[in-house]
């Protein structure tokens, strides 16, 4: 009987930290020209893609932060139109993000046109309702190019990158955040995926230390997403109107009457809103620059 095979999430090892999962079944692996990208099936996980040892989305809990991505700052803005996603390649976010129906356009950036090809053949869950919808256009390119040098402008931008490592590295830096502000409309709002404070605080205090330095308004919130782990994950929020953080959870419940009352698992008015209460400790981290 063959051995049976475990796939370490490494990302915290410098820490003396790993986990590992079962891998039933490897459906794809292989090395991209950008990273090394597995697929396997886990008993308990279902589907999970592992980028350079780093999970990035499993089908038993991508809802989480899929929704807590996308529903957040469209439902904050309230009068999203245009939408920008940088990364994103499995294209979970571009799919809520569509579900709204006054957004009029999802533009999708991501560097590796393999990862999009290989989430059309393994995601179809994902990729098949957004690449149907005559809203969205996919790009192929460098993230930090493409809103240092495009002269469109956005309602909203959510950064799905990987961690700061590897190629994702340059998408954490002061350079770039300043480039996405250059390329948001008057009152725009910039999420980004900013790890687990737990065990990534020091990425979390320089985010919002330059979201502190670019905007008015500097923050993040927080989900519980199991297979990212470590406790809380992060999602960095910056914006130069401080009314749309503040907004009720009235206004978001009435909104979200509006946009249709889209289907969500995790998401709620009331999630919303207590997703901006932070621990102390994550208040402490946010607070240090």
């Amino acid at each position: 009987m063959a051995e049976q095979r475990w796939i370490a999430e490494t990302l915290f090892e410098r820490d003396g930290f790993r986990m590992s999962y079962a891998a039933d079944r490897v459906l794809h692996e292989t090395q991209t020209a950008h990273q090394h990208l597995v697929l396997f099936e886990n008993r308990r996980f279902g589907k999970m893609l592992m980028l350079d040892g780093v999970t990035q989305v499993t089908s038993q809990d991508e809802f989480i932060y899929h929704e807590m991505m996308s529903h957040v700052p469209i439902l904050a803005h309230g009068r999203a139109r245009e939408v920008l996603i940088i990364g994103g390649g499995d294209c979970g976010i571009a799919e809520e993000v569509l579900k709204h129906r006054a957004v009029k356009r999802v533009t999708q950036v991501e560097i590796d046109a393999s990862v999009i090809e290989f989430a059309k053949r393994h995601f179809p869950e994902f990729t098949t309702p957004v690449f149907a919808d005559r809203r969205f256009e996919c790009v192929i390119d460098d993230g930090m190019a493409y809103v240092a040098e495009t002269k469109r402008r956005f309602d909203i931008i959510i950064v799905d990158s990987t961690d700061p490592q590897g190629p994702g590295a340059v998408l954490f830096t002061k350079a770039f955040y300043g480039s996405c502000k250059r390329c948001l409309t008057r009152g725009g709002i910039l999420v980004t995926q900013n790890g687990v404070p737990m065990l990534q605080p020091a990425e979390l205090a320089a985010s919002v230390g330059h979201f502190r330095e670019l905007f008015r308004d500097a923050a993040c919130y927080v989900a519980a997403i199991p297979t990212y782990v470590g406790g809380h994950m992060a999602m960095g929020y910056a914006s130069d109107d401080r009314r749309h953080r503040a907004v009720s959870e009235a206004t978001i419940a009435a909104r979200y009457r509006r946009a249709g009352r889209l289907p969500t698992r995790y998401w709620t008015p009331a999630v919303h809103k207590a997703a901006f209460a932070l621990p102390r400790f994550i208040e402490d981290i946010v607070a240090k620059r």
